[in-house]
């Protein structure tokens, strides 16, 4: 499998009630993916899923396999932890196309420890796996070297890389990947740059808005129309930029809410409603875009 384009990572509504609305999911998934989306990710951070059930989570995942179906995309699915022995056991019973995996968060065992955590998951997993290197939420930095040793991995066939601002290091890995091996982007604001020097597209909690737009980047990438990349690219990362003002989904949320996607901006605690003045910016960098679009 050879993952490539904007993948969204869905966030989780909630009606006034506090219960899992999956109407509304379904509802935003056909959307995204209506506007150009390559496919779907369930219980990606976007989604909480530290704050649903596990029936709430069984629900959330086959109802965006009910849509992926019929669209014919790819629906990664969110697992694992800092146990290696409890993501076996997720990753054994994962019903998606793909398992994204994250590095073994807070334990920081160390590069070695981390490859033979991934080692043991990618050989237990019955579908292609999907590494998810994010140093900020995990604590575990990996050099060039580790990285690439983790695209060798039978069975891991990408990574979504959110390792922050880009470096020497970034331009190396993306320099050296082996072939069939994808790297989408993680940190939406600089996903431009990710996508001039190869990345195969993005995981965008930001492409739940602007979606088109999104994906009009990624192809102008992808096909080297560097001109239309470059103009669309700060747009885009100034509607990125608002909507992580405040933790992430919040904003997101009350965008969704306040277009009319999802019925209400609702977050679960441990995370807050997003604020009146992040909303507002939010949805203004957003009517930019839209007016560029417009005009284009």
């Amino acid at each position: 499998m050879e993952l490539s384009g904007i993948f969204v990572p869905l966030v989780t509504p909630f009606d006034a009630d506090g219960s899992v609305v999956l109407e509304a999911l379904s509802s935003l998934a056909r959307r995204v993916l209506d506007e150009g989306a390559a496919g779907l990710v369930a219980l990606g951070t976007t989604g909480e899923p530290a704050t649903l059930s596990a029936a709430e989570r069984a629900a959330v995942v086959d109802t965006c396999r009910v849509v992926c179906a019929r669209h014919r995309v790819p629906l990664l699915v969110g697992v694992g932890g800092s146990s290696t022995a409890g993501t076996l056991e997720a990753v054994r019973a994962v019903r998606g196309d793909v398992a994204m995996v994250v590095v073994p968060p807070y334990t920081r065992p160390g590069a070695a420890g981390v490859l033979a955590h991934l080692r043991a998951v990618a050989a237990a997993s019955p579908v292609p796996v999907v590494v998810y290197h994010v140093p900020y939420r995990t604590g575990q930095s990996l050099d060039v070297a580790s990285l690439l040793e983790i695209a060798a991995i039978p069975n891991v066939v990408g990574m979504k890389l959110s390792d922050g601002a880009i470096s020497g290091d970034t331009v190396a890995f993306l320099g050296a990947l082996p072939p069939g091996f994808s790297v989408l982007g993680g940190d939406d604001a600089v996903i431009a740059p990710l996508l001039a020097l190869g990345a195969a597209g993005g995981i965008l909690a930001s492409a739940h808005v602007a979606t088109g737009s999104f994906v009009a980047l990624s192809d102008a990438w992808r096909s080297g129309a560097a001109a239309s990349a470059r103009d669309l690219g700060p747009r885009l990362a100034a509607v990125s930029a608002a909507l992580f003002a405040e933790p992430n989904p919040a904003v997101i949320k009350a965008v969704l809410h306040a277009t009319g996607r999802i019925p209400t901006p609702s977050v679960r605690l441990p995370l807050l409603p997003a604020s009146a003045p992040a909303t507002t910016a939010a949805l203004r960098a957003l009517d930019r875009v839209a007016a560029l679009a417009t005009s284009g």
